[in-house]
């Protein structure tokens, strides 16, 4: 399970013009599940990035997480976070989760980042979106479990 976590200003999805979520502060998490993922893995990535200290306390330093700047996520699936270019022009996505296991395994990390206190969202799986980030930093994160 690799997650690629964006501190942001705001973040928001869209597909076909309609928002399908929308957030102020916080982070959005581009979240790619590959073959043999668990719902353990899936949790133990969501408690690890709501306490992630990312965050600016008024010294400047990263010492505050998602949880004590009452940020919310949203959590955008991408199997892309999978590919494989170190052959040829194509990447291959091989690694990646067939969409029947990779689906339930992202909503169970959206849901296990709301039990740790997180408002979350998530856009929609499968479907073509786009999402609109707006860097806070820029401070970008790379986690993989």
């Amino acid at each position: 399970m690799r997650a690629l976590v964006q501190r942001v200003t705001s973040g928001k999805v869209t597909m076909e013009g309609k928002t399908v979520a929308k957030i102020g502060h916080g982070m959005v998490i581009l979240l790619g599940i590959g073959h043999g993922d668990t719902e353990e893995q899936a949790r133990f990535l969501a408690e690890k990035i709501a306490t992630l200290r990312i965050f600016e306390d008024p010294a400047s330093k990263f010492n505050l997480s998602l949880l004590d700047v009452s940020g919310a996520a949203i959590v955008v699936s991408q199997f892309t976070l999978y590919g494989d270019a170190r052959k040829g022009r194509r990447p291959s996505f091989s690694v990646a989760a067939r969409p029947e296991e990779a689906a339930p395994l992202v909503e169970k990390f959206a849901e296990f980042l709301r039990l740790q206190g997180i408002p979350s969202q998530t856009g929609i799986f499968g479907a073509h979106m786009l999402v609109e980030i707006e860097n806070d930093g820029p401070v970008t994160i790379w986690l993989e479990k």
